[in-house]
């Protein structure tokens, strides 16, 4: 399933997701904000079971911000399984 989720409160825009049949990012990118930060969290990710993402990055902040691009990740994939109906 692909996904692209609007970002709020960040630099980046938004963030494309891919993720396979068994809950396995397969890929992310960001649109804007910071570049070599957010290639290192998409190649991270990438991988990984989608449950296992929003664990580690949910509620991350991006200094006096209430939310990070890696949080808006964790909102991303929430939609994806929200969307799925988990």
């Amino acid at each position: 399933m692909n996904l692209t989720y609007k970002t709020q409160g960040t630099c980046s825009r938004s963030i494309s997701l891919s993720i396979d049949e068994n809950d396995i990012v397969t890929d992310v990118s960001f649109e804007g904000g910071c570049n070599g930060n957010l290639k290192g969290i998409s190649a991270l990710c990438v991988g990984m079971k989608v449950d296992d993402v929003i664990a580690k990055v949910e509620n991350i902040k991006c200094g006096f911000k209430n939310t990070s691009c890696p949080d808006q990740l964790a909102k991303a994939l929430k939609e994806y399984k929200a969307k799925k109906g988990e």
